[in-house]
């Protein structure tokens, strides 16, 4: 048996049972969920166990209660496939008022309608992503957020060199691609989207969608990933590559199911007050779970982004956006992009409880920094400070060695040094 690796969330598991009755814990399939809650469970039912089907299915007809008799914490492994017991637990929580009593896993929303009542009060929720590069081991970790954002002083060194860092991103942040040596760990991300378009898209709420036409989808959103796409866009893309129309409401109900999977995220426009009156863009920034899903879709490998270093750096935007709101989720971060109609952009906005913010330019090498460390002072310039306060830090995210503190101000910090 591997041994478990441990997970930036394990801390956010642990202080969520400390105060609330039940923990759910939702993302992507393959990220680790089970393994994860696993960790925190004294009793575990597995309902996706096809030798235990047919007694699920009597419990859930009969008596759902039933499913709750265990050691506490309970876990239930994708709670989806029998969502009545999420009325159940919600009954004894608020019968029994105790705290960390059970743990649900899902990697897809329940079908609408299927729980008769909210959770609020008794359920807490927590969105879990494949790993980071520092949970992979892949970043040193000397350059902690929680840092930076209290805008102390840096000064260090990666090793991670950009052939390992596309490397990185075409393997991705799966569990299961680290404990393969050989090439082959670059096939796991290929055999998600597989298992993706041909069942997972169906699952969801039984509707049966075509997989060439999905993966014409996947293809459209890898090559405009990272950036604000329009729907017109994306219909002419799938058009061209499938020879076929996707109609509106099909491509709405595709990226929807997608969403459902937790396989696309999208990174909206900032919320922060700005001084100037140019009007912001509206449309929110598409990213997938993973990178690799992007490299996988287009059937990339790692020496091909090597020869492109212009979608390098999409890609490489992509890994530092996932890699950004895992470390930032445990200070209850928030993080958004600022585009206005001229067309001027800062790749990501860090905003957290306390009212700290942060602005971060995401650049793949360090011939950038300079430009991308105008861009950031020129943003604060435009930031109503009376409304918002000061920035707590302005940040070049890159994938060059050296992470310091620019005598401007500006962070310079290597994706292979950060951590939480």
């Amino acid at each position: 048996m591997n041994q478990y690796i441990p997970r930036i969330v394990d801390k956010e598991i642990a202080n969520r049972l400390s105060y609330m009755g039940a923990v759910l814990i939702e993302g992507c399939k393959w990220c680790g969920k089970s393994t994860t809650a696993k960790q925190h469970a004294k009793s575990i039912i597995e309902f996706q166990n096809p030798d235990n089907k047919s007694e699920y299915d009597f419990i859930n007809n009969t008596k759902p209660s039933l499913f709750l008799d265990g050691e506490k914490p309970r876990l239930f492994d994708e709670w989806q496939m029998y969502p009545v017991v999420w009325d159940s637990i919600r009954m004894d929580v608020d019968k029994t008022g105790l705290k960390g009593q059970y743990i649900l896993t899902g990697s897809a929303k329940p079908k609408e309608g299927s729980t008769m009542h909210t959770g609020t009060g008794r359920f807490t929720h927590i969105l879990m992503r494949p790993m980071s590069l520092y949970e992979s081991r892949e970043s040193n970790g000397l350059v902690s957020l929680k840092d930076i954002l209290d805008g102390k002083d840096i000064g260090v060194v990666s090793n991670l060199t950009l052939e390992q860092l596309a490397g990185a991103i075409v393997r991705g942040g799966w569990p299961a691609s680290l404990d393969i040596d050989n090439d082959n760990k670059y096939k796991v991300s290929k055999d998600y989207v597989d298992s993706l378009v041909r069942e997972d898209v169906n699952m969801v709420d039984g509707i049966e969608r075509n997989p060439l036409k999905m993966m014409s989808l996947l293809k459209s959103l890898a090559r405009n990933i990272s950036t604000p796409v329009s729907n017109t866009t994306i219909v002419n893309d799938v058009k061209n590559e499938f020879t076929d129309e996707i109609s509106r409401p099909t491509l709405d109900s595709y990226l929807n199911t997608l969403e459902k999977l937790f396989v696309l995220e999208y990174v909206p426009i900032t919320n922060l007050n700005i001084r100037s009156k140019i009007a912001l863009r509206t449309k929110a920034k598409i990213e997938f779970v993973d990178p690799s899903i992007a490299s996988a879709v287009l059937g990339l490998s790692a020496q091909d982004l090597i020869h492109d270093l212009r979608y390098f750096g999409f890609l490489f935007e992509n890994l530092c956006m996932r890699d950004l709101k895992i470390y930032s989720q445990l200070i209850d971060g928030n993080i958004t992009h600022y585009r206005d109609s001229n067309d001027f952009e800062v790749d990501a906005i860090l905003r957290t409880q306390d009212g700290k913010w942060g602005a971060i330019e995401i650049k793949l090498g360090s011939g950038y920094i300079e430009e991308a460390a105008k861009t950031l002072l020129k943003f604060k310039e435009k930031i109503d400070i009376e409304k918002c306060g000061e920035p707590s830090f302005l940040m070049v995210l890159t994938g060059s060695t050296y992470s310091f503190k620019r005598e401007d101000g500006v962070y310079v910090v290597s994706i292979g040094s950060l951590k939480d």
